[in-house]
C-alpha cells in the first residue's frame, strides 16, 4: 500500500513538473531560456515549447506596474516577469523638480513611449530597464531645461520633447529599447511666479484690448471722413452740374426770348414796311412801358416827364399817322 501511494505521489510530480515546464507563449511576447545558466534560446509564439526542469530555466525581466491603494492612490514599482512584452509601452515619468536656466524651480513630468526591439540586450545589457530608462530621463531632463529660460521652457514643448527623445533613444540602443515619442505633461512654475504671469497676462490683454480699440476708433474716423469728404464732392458736382444746367436753361430761355422779340419786330416792321420809321417804334413802345411803371401807385400825384419826353410824343404821333394812313 505504502508502495502505490509513493508511486502515485512520483508520477503526480512527474506529470505536475512536466505540465509546468510546457511554454505556450502568447502573440507580441518571447521568453528568453537559460540552460545552466546561460542563454540559449528565445521561444517565440505560435508553439508548444518544452523546458528540461532543472535543466533550462526562463530568465525575467523587471517591468514597470502600477498598483492603486484603497483610498485611491497610484502607485509605481516593479516586477520580474518571465515573459518580456514587444508591444510599445508607456512610461508615466513621476514628477520632478528641475531648475531653469534662470534659477526658477519648476515641476515636470512627462510620458515616455518605448518598445523592445531586442530581448536579449533588454535582459542581459541592463539589471533594471524601468529604472534605468527613469534615471536616464531625469539626468537628461535636467540638463535640457538647465540651458532654458523660464519663458524659452514655456513655450519650447516640442523643442523639449524632440530633444529628449534624441537622447533617450541614443542612450537605451545598446539596452535593445527603441524610444518613439516623449510628451511633457505639466510645466508647474512656482506659486509666485504664477501670480506674477497672470498679472502679466492680463496687462498684456488690457494692452492689447486698448490697442485694438483705439485702432478701431481710427478707422472708423478715416472712414467717416472719406464718406463726408466723398459726399462733399459729390453734392458739390450735383451742385456745379445743376448750375450749369440752370444757366444753359436760362441761356437758352433768352435765346429763344430774344429770337421771339427779334421775329415780333419783324412782323411789325415788315406790317408798317413803307408807311414809317421801325426805329421810332420800337423807341416810343419801350418809353410808353416805363410810364407804364412809373404812374403805378396810389400815392403818386406827380409824374415827371424825361427830357425826351417831345420825342416819345412825336413818335407817337408817327405811329397813329402810320396806322391811320393803314386804315
Amino acid at each position: 500500500m505504502f508502495g502505490t501511494i509513493l508511486t502515485l505521489a512520483i508520477l503526480l510530480f512527474v506529470a505536475s513538473l512536466f505540465i509546468k515546464n510546457i511554454k505556450i507563449i502568447q502573440q507580441a511576447e518571447v521568453m528568453l531560456i537559460e540552460r545552466f545558466g546561460k542563454y540559449n534560446r528565445t521561444l517565440m509564439p505560435g508553439n508548444i515549447h518544452f523546458i528540461i526542469p532543472f535543466v533550462e530555466m526562463p530568465r525575467g525581466i523587471f517591468t514597470k506596474v502600477s498598483y492603486r491603494s484603497p483610498d485611491g492612490s497610484v502607485y509605481n514599482g516593479t516586477t520580474l516577469s518571465e515573459r518580456i512584452d514587444m508591444r510599445e509601452s508607456v512610461f508615466d515619468f513621476p514628477r520632478q523638480n528641475v531648475i531653469t536656466k534662470d534659477n526658477v524651480s519648476i515641476g515636470i513630468n512627462a510620458l515616455i513611449y518605448y518598445q523592445i526591439v531586442d530581448p536579449v540586450s533588454a535582459v542581459y545589457e541592463i539589471q533594471n530597464l524601468p529604472e534605468a530608462i527613469e534615471k536616464l530621463t531625469q539626468t537628461t531632463l535636467r540638463n535640457i531645461i538647465g540651458e532654458l529660460d523660464l519663458d524659452e521652457t514655456l513655450v519650447s514643448r516640442d523643442t523639449i520633447n524632440s530633444k529628449l527623445r534624441v537622447i533617450l533613444d541614443a542612450a537605451s540602443e545598446k539596452w535593445g529599447v527603441k524610444v518613439n515619442r516623449v510628451e511633457l505633461q505639466d510645466i508647474i512654475p512656482p506659486a509666485d511666479i504664477q501670480a506674477a504671469m497672470e498679472k502679466q497676462m492680463k496687462a498684456e490683454r488690457e494692452r492689447r484690448a486698448v490697442i485694438l480699440e483705439a485702432e478701431g476708433k481710427k478707422k472708423a474716423a478715416i472712414l467717416e471722413a472719406e464718406g463726408m469728404k466723398e459726399a462733399a464732392i459729390n453734392k458739390a458736382e450735383g451742385q456745379k452740374k445743376a448750375a450749369i444746367l440752370v444757366a444753359e436753361g436760362n441761356a437758352e430761355a433768352r435765346v429763344r426770348q430774344a429770337e421771339g422779340e427779334a421775329q415780333a419786330i419783324t412782323n411789325i416792321v415788315t406790317a408798317i414796311k413803307g408807311n414809317g420809321e421801325p426805329d421810332k417804334y420800337l423807341i416810343a413802345t419801350r418809353y410808353i412801358d416805363t410810364l407804364k411803371y412809373m404812374v403805378e401807385g396810389k400815392d403818386n400825384k406827380v409824374i415827371y416827364m424825361p427830357y425826351e419826353a417831345t420825342g416819345i410824343l412825336s413818335s407817337i404821333d408817327g405811329i397813329r399817322e402810320m396806322f391811320g394812313n393803314k386804315a
